[in-house]
């Protein structure tokens, strides 16, 4: 099959949405379905092959995050010329119902639409005020996948409708033979949390707490950070022993994920369930 991807947020930033998309891609290469994967980046930013820029991104605020998207006229022009081109037998979408290329795709879609919701909340007013906009998107689109009984909840009460409870995958072969980073885990063990730490949404400040109660009867033990930001933002009250590979991330995340996950005893990654906002 001819698959069209179209992701909401910025590969010019690590984020979930964007791993979700490019493993989803890859599988279904691996299966020899021809794919396109249609992102905000800049033309000239280092992208898989199967990636199409979609042009610069612009910083949206949204569910204790800050969402990098793309939309407007040049956006809107873009998808469709993407869609033109690709001629799809299927297209599956990510987050449509935020204001980004997933949605400009659904509404200007002639076939088959799947969507895939990650967003939690317990409860959106933006969503409640673009009641009429999301219905129509909604009637646009065969089949929703929701990546949690969270995300499934958000589509029952805002808007109406199900979806398919499908978790995460996690392409276990990638991290069975990963090298740890060097000098990691140590004698006493790691900790290891991946993701951005700076947003309090993540739990990164429910780990740092329980690693300072645990460092204090397990000597050795060691905090491991990866992720976008500062060491020092990271380290804020550890007692000991709180590494940051937030640069080494941000130019090759997959490579340091599965290294983090390797150097790791245990390995805390923020999951859809710690994404709630009120």
């Amino acid at each position: 099959m001819r698959v069209g991807i179209v992701c909401p947020y910025s590969f010019d930033v690590p984020g979930g949405v964007q791993n979700h998309v490019m493993d989803l891609a890859e599988a279904l290469i691996t299966l020899g379905h021809e794919v396109s994967v249609l992102a905000p980046a800049d033309d000239d930013a280092p992208l898989p092959p199967y990636v199409v820029p979609a042009g610069r991104s612009v910083p949206l605020p949204y569910n204790g995050s800050v969402a990098r998207i793309s939309f407007g006229p040049v956006s809107t022009a873009r998808v469709r010329r993407w869609l033109a081109r690709g001629e799809f037998d299927v297209l599956h979408v990510h987050e449509p119902f935020t204001l980004s290329l997933s949605m400009l795709a659904v509404l200007s879609a002639r076939g088959p639409v799947v969507a895939t919701f990650h967003t939690a909340m317990t409860r959106s007013r933006a969503m409640a005020a673009a009641q009429g906009l999301l219905q129509l998107v909604l009637e646009r689109i065969t089949a929703r996948i929701a990546v949690s009984a969270l995300a499934r909840k958000v589509q029952v009460e805002h808007v109406g409708g199900g979806a398919v409870e499908i978790p995460n995958g996690v392409a276990v072969a990638r991290f069975a033979s990963a090298a740890p980073l060097p000098d990691w885990p140590g004698e006493g063990g790691a900790l290891g949390f991946l993701g951005r730490f700076t947003e309090p949404r993540k739990g990164f400040g429910l780990l740092r707490a329980a690693y300072a109660d645990l460092a204090a009867t397990r000597p050795g033990l060691r905090l491991l950070v990866a992720g976008p930001g500062s060491g020092r933002s990271c380290s804020t009250g550890c007692r000991r022993g709180c590494t940051s590979a937030s640069r080494t991330w941000a130019r090759s995340p997959r490579r340091t994920r599965r290294g983090c996950c390797a150097a790791s005893t245990c390995t805390w990654r923020p999951t859809p369930a710690a994404s709630r906002s009120a």
